[in-house]
Formats: structure tokens, sequence, C-alpha cells
């Protein structure tokens, strides 16, 4: 393989910005956290996703084979700082009424419809907490071996302050034992720990509870850290590359990570941490409590009274890559709006450079032009491999779009660059765009479609008035299954709109 060019990324173990060099070049291990699959893939999910997307296609631009690890966590993932040992699964199948890997498969199918539909790759391996609960208990049972945990009433916990009395505990997150300490609210069961920052490995399942599992410390299920640990370690080693995720998960969640791993594996789990910062809805933070939260299927459908609009999902991807990674990214209709218009300016521009055909027989000698059209194309690569910088990529690409309608009118001569220069250019826009963002044409709503399905709801609102009902639900279903969801009001079908 030939020596890849040099890639910047910034690690929040040491707060700086590093020379990426993989452990075991060409080969890359990432892992990235993945969604808890107890209800609709929301809002939150697009960025880190999108994000470790692009750093995932990157490095397989630059070359390096990698081995990419997104889990599912479907089972344990009980709030440290919330409610101790409430399963997410467990409350939502109770409310549904749905046996709890029932509501699993239901929303991970969402989730890979939603993921998809932003064009994100599938990972190279998508393991599930459930799956791997016997490497989770053999890795409690490792750090238990080494004195580093403690059996309390059928739960194992963490012993926090024994790490931290030989190991840098709070150094991803910056957070200090004792402060963590005199911080942490009184929860249920917080007699059964020695010290109010333990964290469960293992927690004992009451009478009631719905998923358990049969462990050397009696029934029970994982707690939500040791999942990731287990994981990691399965199908990257000991110690990996890039382990990525939001800005939400540093405390307690990585924090934890790396104190359980160190211990059960006798080495550090990462070289290189990465985290994308959080998004805000409006100017404020995302929440149940704000009214706020908004599903990607109500993004793509427009139906949420926050939105003024439907928003495409490459409208969505193309609006998380105008913001660099590591920024607070606001989410407002104003700003979609802005970039829904920026998305299909860059893809025209992409369409009609794919098209142009350099005139025969003509050449250019190295002018002004050349030399800005060069530059600029370098700059959006060196951007990219500058920490990951989509948004000053972005805007070179949008430096060189006028130019690209300018040779399409005829305002400008193409050959007032050379062959050579206009086929790196051709080249590299349309890596940049389709290869490392992932952005794609999208099929819009035409009015072709709109006055067939229109013909079919009128075809059912007959069939309704006849009292044909099982033809008007297979009119419905029907449409369904081709992706269009009729809008259903006290009068009948009002529209339509793509599920």
């Amino acid at each position: 393989m030939s020596q890849p060019r040099a890639l910047k990324v910034t690690n929040s173990l040491t707060r700086q910005k590093e020379l990426f060099e993989p452990l075991h070049a060409p080969y890359v291990g990432m892992y990235v956290c993945g969604p808890t699959v107890s209800g609709e893939t929301h809002l939150g999910h697009a960025r880190p996703y999108v994000t470790f997307d692009v750093v995932f296609r990157l490095l397989l631009h630059l070359g390096y084979q990698v081995r990419y690890v997104r889990n599912i966590t479907d089972a344990g993932h009980f709030e440290e700082e919330g409610r101790a040992a409430e399963d997410k699964v467990q409350v939502k199948a109770r409310l549904e009424q749905l046996e709890p890997m029932e509501l699993v498969t239901k929303y991970t199918n969402i989730y890979h419809d939603m993921m998809d539909r932003l064009n994100c790759l599938r990972p190279s391996i998508e393991p599930a907490a459930t799956g791997h609960i016997i490497e989770q208990i053999s890795m409690i049972e490792e750090i238990l071996e080494k004195g580093f945990a403690y059996v309390s009433n059928g739960s194992v916990y963490f012993d926090v302050s024994k790490y931290a009395s030989g190991h840098d505990y709070g150094k991803l997150s910056g957070r200090v034992l004792e402060e963590m300490i005199a911080g942490s609210r009184d929860l249920e069961n917080q007699e059964e720990k020695r010290n109010r920052a333990d964290f469960a490995l293992w927690k004992k399942a009451p009478p009631e509870h719905l998923m358990r599992w049969k462990s050397p410390w009696g029934d029970g299920f994982p707690g939500w850290h040791i999942e990731c640990s287990a994981m990691a370690t399965k199908y990257l080693g000991s110690r990996f590359d890039i382990h990525g995720g939001g800005m939400d998960l540093l405390f307690p969640h990585h924090e934890s990570e790396i104190a359980q791993s160190d211990i059960a594996n006798g080495e550090p789990p990462v070289k290189y941490w990465m985290h994308c910062n959080m998004i805000t809805v409006n100017g404020k933070k995302m929440g149940k409590s704000y009214g706020n939260t908004i599903t990607l299927r109500e993004l793509f459908s427009g139906n949420h009274p926050l939105l003024e609009q439907a928003y495409s999902p490459m409208t969505i991807r193309f609006f998380i890559l105008q913001t660099h990674y590591r920024s607070t990214l606001d989410f407002g209709n104003e700003s979609l709006q802005a970039a829904e218009k920026g998305l299909q300016r860059l893809l025209k521009a992409n369409e009609v450079l794919k098209g142009m055909q350099y005139p025969e027989g003509k050449t250019s000698a190295v002018n002004e032009e050349e030399e800005l059209v060069i530059a600029s194309i370098k700059r959006a690569f060196d951007n990219l491999y500058d920490d990951i910088n989509t948004a000053m990529c972005m805007a070179e690409l949008f430096n060189l779009v006028p130019k690209i309608f300018s040779w399409e009118n005829g305002q400008l001569p193409l050959a007032s660059i050379s062959r050579q220069t206009f086929q790196a250019l051709q080249q590299g826009f349309t890596e940049i765009v389709e290869q490392l963002f992932g952005l794609k044409p999208e099929v819009t709503r035409d009015d072709h479609t709109d006055k067939l399905v229109q013909l079919l709801i009128e075809m059912r609102k007959k069939a309704k008035s006849a009292k044909d009902f099982a033809t008007a639900d297979k009119i419905r279903q029907d449409l369904l299954t081709a992706g269009i969801k009729l809008k259903d009001g006290k009068d009948g079908s009002t529209g339509w709109e793509r599920e």
C-alpha cells in the first residue's frame, strides 16, 4: 500500500490535534457507540452517525482497511445519574405491550431505514448487547479477579476509588473524583455501593424485570458501560485506533469504558477518542422537557409542530456537514431551508461538471485562473485531512461552483484551464461530493406522482362510500408498501407524504 496522505484528528483524551498513525497500518479499528433501540431514531442520532460515516469513508479513501464496529444497545441501559436499574427497553416494551425483543426489532429496523436514507454506510460489524452476555460476564469476572470490582446483594460494582488511586480517572472528561462524589445524587440502591462514584457492571434483576440472564452472581442484566467494552474487545482487540461518539457520552460512559477495559485487558483501550458536539433546536438543548425532540421520520415528513416543512435526508446530511463536527449545531427552519437550496446548487454543479467534455485539441498555459482552481481543490482535500473539517472543505467547493456554471453557459471558456487541471477538478469534486460527503440526488415528489396518488385517493374514497372497506384498506396498504403514506382527516384523506 502506498503511504496515505497525512490525516490529523482531535484526540479528546489529549485535547490536541494529532497526526493519525494507526496501531497496525494499513488496518484501522474504529468503534462508535450505537443507539439504544427503545424508541424512534431521532435528530440526536443523525449527527454522530453522519459524522463517523464521513470518517469511515475518508479512511477508506486513504487506502486503509477499516473494521468499523457500531453496536446496538438492546438491554440493560439504565441511567447512572437517573433512576437506577431502569431498563429503557423494558419500560418502552411495557408501554407498547410488546415483548422486549419485539420492540427491539421494530426500532432497530426503523433505525436501519433512517441510516440508509441518510446514506450512511453500514458498519463492518453491528453487534447487539444481548448477543454478547457471555463476553460481558467474562470481562466482569476478570475485573473481580483483579480486585477492582465487588459483589453487593447480587449486583457487581466497579471500585472507582481504588482505580483512581493508581490511574488517571477523569482524564477524558476532565472531571475530578472528589467533585463527582460531592455532586452525585442519592439514587436507588445507593447503599449497595462502597462509594457514590462506583458504577454497575452487573445489576441484580428484581422479580418483575423481564430481560434477565443467569450469571455467577444470580439472575440479572449488564450495566450500560460494560457492553461497549466487551464488544469492542471482542472485535477490535484490547487496544484499537478510534472510539467515537457524541460529546454527551464523555462522562460517565466513555470514562467508565476506559477504566474497566484498562483493568480487564491490562492497557488503555483506545489511541484516539473522537467526539462530535451537541445539537440544539432553535437555540435550546434537545430534550423531552423542552418539547423539541424530533424524530428523523418527523423531520423527513415535516410532521412536527416546530417544522415549517419536510426536509429531505440529503438536506439533513448536507446541513450537518456544513458545520465542523466539534462545533455546536443548531437546527432551525431558516437554516435548514438555506441548506436545502445549497444542496441543490452543489448537486447541480456536480452533475454539470460530470457531464462536461474538454474541447478537443485545446491546450492552455498555466495562468491565474488555473492556479485558483488547483489551489481551491487542493484546499478542499487538505481541510478534510485536517481534523475532518467538512465545513471548510464545503466552502472551497462552493468557491468553484460559479466557475462551473460559467463554463456551462459559455461566459468563461473551459479551455481557460488545462485539460489536466480540468480532469483533476472533475475527479476531485465528484469524489468529495459523492464518495466522501455521501451526497446524492434524491427522488422528489413530482406532478406525475402526485396526480397518480390523487387518483388512487379518489378511488379509495369511492370504495369507502360503497362500504368496500377491503379495497380501501388494500389501496392504503399498497401505497404504504410503495413508500407513500396517506394523511387521513375527519373528511377522509387530505394528502400524502413519503414514508
